[in-house]
């Protein structure tokens, strides 16, 4: 009889747990994301805060590593050229435990963002702070903030565009879309999207 009783006890706790909403960790859209103060690939501190006539800011988790991020580094610098003199550049943040990724240290940054020619901070998160709160788990991992009065908030959260394989065919490029309406000051279409890459090592 207690064994019966034990079996329906788990059957009901596990139907009421499929029914539970899990609290998903990090931002959603219309948060206020919180400022940071990372070190830049040039020794400098850099904060959203430093960049005082911008109306928003295309917060990208990215790595050197990531054979996903790599795909998507010439469409990142794309971004930040179209975008930095509208008001929006692009802050990318390194998220990866180095010991785990030695290719994604903090010489190593340097060294690709000078192959590169990135023309936007490229901060390390050396103490992995900044990526759980935002709730970043991939790289790239993007997140629109639209900068206010009241603070950084956020309006966009997910994946560059719908192909990371090939440029050329990409259909909807879903950050230009979030950028272009929310400098309009029109409603964002589509405000979440998966992220496609790796997951960020810790």
């Amino acid at each position: 009889m207690n064994r019966i009783k034990s079996i329906v006890l788990i059957a009901i706790f596990t139907l009421a747990s499929a029914f539970t909403t899990q609290p998903v960790a990090g931002y959603q859209i219309g948060d206020k994301a919180a400022d940071f103060n990372l070190k830049n690939i040039d020794g400098k501190m850099v904060s959203l805060s430093d960049f005082e006539d911008a109306k928003g800011f295309l917060v990208i988790f990215t790595c050197n590593t990531c054979p996903y991020a790599v795909k998507y580094e010439d469409r990142i610098i794309a971004l930040d050229e179209k975008y930095k003199n509208k008001g929006v550049p692009v802050v990318a943040i390194m998220p990866n435990d180095t010991s785990i990724k030695p290719g994604d240290s903090f010489d190593n940054m340097k060294k690709r963002a000078e192959e590169k020619g990135f023309t936007f901070p490229y901060l390390i998160d050396e103490k992995q702070e900044v990526f759980p709160e935002y709730g970043a788990t991939r790289t790239p991992h993007v997140y629109l903030l639209q900068k206010t009065n009241e603070g950084n908030f956020v309006r966009y959260i997910g994946a560059i565009d719908d192909n990371y394989q090939d440029e050329a065919q990409v259909e909807i490029k879903f950050v230009e879309n979030a950028v272009d309406a929310m400098l309009a000051g029109e409603p964002i279409q589509v405000t979440t999207t998966k992220a496609i890459g790796c997951s960020i090592k810790v």
